[in-house]
């Protein structure tokens, strides 16, 4: 287990990883980070939400992160950060987004493409409490590129 609610299974979990036979597996320092953000970030936001919260993507070894085209820096490569989305219905995305800004502690969060209201998933990263930023970001296509806003 790497927190309470989160399973090894799930914090390495791709469909893309097991299709094309990519080895998804984290080291000692990279699950280390893993169960800092999950103790950080995903437990006291499930205690909020009051329930299961999905899990889109976790850790991501270097050669899964460039196969999906993920950014070279992704902080999920070093088992910092953790894509969210709440399909269950206990609170939006936004909701969660909210949450996360004014309640917890954070290295970078996203509001991840959707609309002004609800994004599509919530994109959190968390470091140490010395490196963190709370530096919060809207991600959106132009020209089939995405691009950035600070928010």
């Amino acid at each position: 287990m790497i927190s309470k609610h989160i399973s090894y299974k799930e914090g390495v979990y791709s469909r893309t990883a097991t299709r094309r036979g990519i080895e998804n597996k984290p080291s000692n320092k990279q699950m280390d980070s893993m169960r800092v953000i999950a103790e950080e970030v995903f437990e006291p936001l499930r205690m909020w939400v009051g329930g299961p919260i999905k899990i889109n993507s976790f850790f991501r070894s270097p050669e899964l992160n460039r196969t999906i085209g993920g950014s070279s820096k992704s902080q999920h490569c070093h088992g910092q950060a953790i894509d969210l989305d709440d399909t269950f219905g206990r609170a939006t995305n936004a909701e969660m987004f909210e949450f996360i800004k004014e309640h917890l502690d954070f290295d970078q969060m996203i509001w991840e493409f959707g609309n002004d209201n609800n994004p599509d998933w919530v994109h959190v990263s968390y470091v140490s409490p010395q490196e963190n930023r709370k530096r919060c970001l809207k991600a959106y296509k132009e020209n089939s590129k995405t691009k950035y806003t600070v928010i």
